[in-house]
């Protein structure tokens, strides 16, 4: 192998100085796609998502008003930050207790129809 080894795809290149490849407004616009581009990819399973676990957490919400708060006219779930059970989706009752709405259940953060286990004797 000889000293002066030079690869055979890079003979006669000249690199192109201190000018850049593209310009600013190039790479911006790519940028700009590319996150539009991530954006459409990952919204619509966060969409779909949240549409699923609200859904469910109205179904459980249903379920647990009915066996603790027979008189309830309605079931009412949320997510709720703060709620009484911490971060997750908060089940409350419509129209019981003299038309209050009353907390009913914690359904955390990802909502699941109540068990015997769960549910008062």
């Amino acid at each position: 192998m000889s000293d002066t080894y030079d690869e055979p795809e890079l003979a006669g290149y000249e690199p192109h100085g201190a000018k850049p490849l593209r310009s600013a407004r190039a790479k911006t616009f790519m940028r700009v796609v590319v996150i539009l581009g991530i954006a459409a990819l990952v919204l619509p399973g966060i969409l779909t998502t949240y549409g699923l676990a609200k859904a469910t957490a109205q179904a459980a919400c249903a379920a647990n008003v009915a066996y603790r708060a027979p008189s309830a006219t309605g079931a009412n779930a949320k997510f709720e930050l703060f709620g009484q059970g911490g971060i997750g989706w908060q089940c409350y009752s419509v129209g019981a207790y003299g038309g209050d709405r009353r907390p009913i259940a914690p359904l955390g953060l990802i909502p699941t129809y109540p068990s015997q286990a769960t549910l008062p004797g």
